[in-house]
């Protein structure tokens, strides 16, 4: 089984289209970039599908049900259906760039408020619980979780 190992939406370079016919996935290549400084990879991104069908067939080589493309991504393959345009994006790494103007070997190092393996930040102690006075003051009402 093939995974989308960051999103299920990156184009394959047009000359690696009819390997997806072929089914021939192992050999397809994604339209992906990346910005490196000095073998340092300080951003990145990717031309995105655009077409309802291409992106049918990049859902079906994954092995995303009907259903759950509708649930999931209902809402962009409609916009993919009413003509949305060729785009891409990318993404740059700001903390990268810091690292290697100050000369350090780690993000962590440069970090405003770097996270623990568990995703806290100590100095914040963030995430935390949100008390029910604040709660009031920003007008905010939890819904109950569905068990």
């Amino acid at each position: 089984k093939w995974n989308a190992v960051h999103h299920p939406f990156t184009r394959p370079k047009a000359e690696d289209l009819p390997l997806l016919e072929q089914k021939k996935f192992g050999e397809m290549r994604a339209d992906a970039y990346d910005i490196v400084l000095n073998g340092v990879e300080i951003g990145g991104g990717s031309i995105r599908i655009h077409e309802p069908e291409l992106q049918a067939k990049m859902f079906e080589a994954l092995g995303v049900s009907a259903e759950e493309q509708q649930a999931k991504f209902g809402h962009l393959l409609r916009a993919f259906r009413l003509g949305a345009p060729p785009h891409g994006g990318i993404a740059l790494g700001l903390d990268r760039l810091v690292m290697l103007i100050c000369g350090e070997q780690t993000i962590r190092d440069v970090m405003a408020f770097p996270k623990n393996n568990r995703g806290q930040e100590l100095m914040t102690q963030s995430p935390a619980e949100v008390d029910a006075k604040q709660l009031r003051e920003l007008s905010i009402t939890l819904a109950k979780q569905k068990l």
